[in-house]
């Protein structure tokens, strides 16, 4: 759960954003701007993660006080390599921070990290990841957390959509911009899985909560609500200029999360009391305007 270390929000001297020009990244560097939060964004050709020297580098540019979000990460993780990939990012990470006078850490983590359970997921269900991409981001946060002694904040959210998604997705990402284009949306299946979908622009206001609070601890950033991806993908045609066919395709295997994967959002509620989050159709909309 989330424990909030300031009883008032309180701005951090200055937050470091390491992969700010990651979808995830460049979304709270824009939430950060707005809330005139000092801030230095660091993407890969600011800091590459990947150099030989990048602790050294990263340490250099660390000043006391500094609170930092960590977003970087080569995502999805799919192989082997990319894993290795990524727990060289997160050594170079902790070795720039581990002797650096911060003040805090926001770790962009995944929901990916739990095992699926016919109940809603909690901050408090089993991490048991079933995939290379939950494998890799419950490592981060287990190297963040024994590598550093400061307060950390672990946010995991679900599927993130949004206008500047990078990676095309299958689900809201996908559907809204095949349906944009007026081409055919085809689905896994019927699209009758149903999942929790989450606008960047809420995972972004939560991380900048979570700073502002110095909050330490585990939130999962999910809506709380599931839609089938025939759902998603019907919200999508609704938005497009034209109609557009939705059609279902044979599934190559079975349905991921058997198909379900809920959430319990009230940690969210308890931490924010005033925060509510986009609903689906809504983050549609303002994606495709």
């Amino acid at each position: 759960m989330l424990e909030h270390l300031l009883p008032v929000s309180q701005p951090p001297s200055r937050v470091v954003i390491v992969g700010s020009a990651g979808f995830v990244g460049g979304a709270i560097v824009e939430r950060l701007a707005r809330e005139n939060v000092p801030c230095l964004p660091l993407g890969r050709a600011a800091l590459d993660l990947l150099a030989p020297d990048a602790a050294a580098r990263f340490r250099a540019l660390l000043v006391p006080g500094d609170a930092v979000v960590t977003a970087a990460a080569i995502a999805p993780c799919k192989d082997i390599a990319m894993l290795v990939d990524n727990m060289r990012m997160v050594g170079a990470l902790v070795g720039g921070l581990a002797d650096a006078p911060i003040s805090h850490v926001v770790n962009i983590s995944s929901d990916a990290v739990y095992a699926d359970e016919p109940l809603p997921l909690t901050e408090t269900s089993p991490a048991a990841p079933t995939s290379l991409h939950g494998v890799m981001h419950l490592a981060r946060e287990l190297a963040l957390r024994s590598g550093l002694n400061v307060p950390i904040a672990m946010l995991r959210p679900t599927l993130i959509y949004g206008a500047a998604d990078p990676h095309n997705g299958y689900g809201p990402n996908r559907f809204r911009r095949l349906a944009a284009a007026g081409q055919e949306i085809v689905l896994f299946g019927q699209g009758e899985e149903r999942r929790d979908h989450v606008a960047v622009e809420d995972v972004a206001e939560i991380a900048v909560r979570v700073l502002l609070r110095r909050s330490r601890g585990v939130l999962n950033v999910a809506t709380g609500d599931v839609h089938s991806f025939h759902a998603v993908a019907e919200m999508a045609v609704a938005l497009a200029p034209r109609p557009v066919p939705i059609r279902g395709a044979p599934r190559n295997g079975p349905m991921p999360h058997n198909g379900y994967r809920p959430f319990d959002s009230s940690a969210s509620r308890a931490a924010f009391p005033d925060f509510r989050y986009t609903r689906l159709q809504e983050g549609l909309r303002r994606a495709a305007s």
